[in-house]
């Protein structure tokens, strides 16, 4: 339901500018989103809110701890229908070039580490910011590998981010970014 899921994304995204977001960052994939919702957010006076499009949004399994806590596994099929095959890494272009063109502020890919590839590909052929999302697969494989000694997680977790960095990534959004900022600041807990 790809037109009545966008025109319910342009409510949400006007409510949220209204309450003060300064980004919107739809993770539906639909068709024409971005586009859409830059109309709707320009026709409200919100020009100045951006929108960080998932552009590349793989159907991955390292999604499974969020979808675990939430309980947010799809009922049946999967999200295999709108989520990019993680095989194909052309599309992310496709959908670079689409998001652009319609307004997109800041380009996303999700998750981060397994497609540093695809951080490096739009880098390259992009002029917009990059984000990566660091997503909860991520993070608890460092976790679990701290919390039974199999690695320093801190430095693991450093390492992880400066990949994500020195593949293109302008924006990192992480679920260490607590935990990140206190360590970088020299700070200890």
């Amino acid at each position: 339901m790809n037109d009545e899921t966008v025109h319910q994304l342009c409510k949400q995204a006007v409510a949220q500018a209204q309450a003060g977001a300064d980004v919107v960052s739809p993770s539906d994939m639909m068709d024409g989103r971005v586009g859409a919702i830059r109309a709707a957010l320009d026709a409200e006076g919100f020009q100045h809110v951006s929108i960080m499009s998932y552009t590349a949004k793989y159907a991955s399994s390292f999604y499974g701890p969020f979808r675990e806590a939430l309980d947010s596994n799809p009922r049946f099929g999967d999200k295999k229908t709108y989520q990019m095959n993680p095989a194909n890494y052309r599309e992310a272009l496709v959908e670079a070039r689409e998001d652009e063109s319609e307004g997109a502020d800041i380009l996303l890919v999700k998750p981060g580490l397994p497609y540093l590839d695809i951080i490096r590909l739009l880098r390259d052929s992009s002029p917009l910011p990059i984000a990566a999302y660091q997503v909860s697969g991520e993070y608890s494989m460092i976790k679990a590998g701290g919390v039974l000694k199999m690695i320093d997680e801190e430095r693991v977790m450093l390492e992880s981010l400066m990949c994500l960095r020195r593949a293109g990534a302008d924006i990192i959004l992480t679920y260490f970014a607590l935990q990140a900022a206190t360590c970088l600041c020299g700070e200890k807990r």
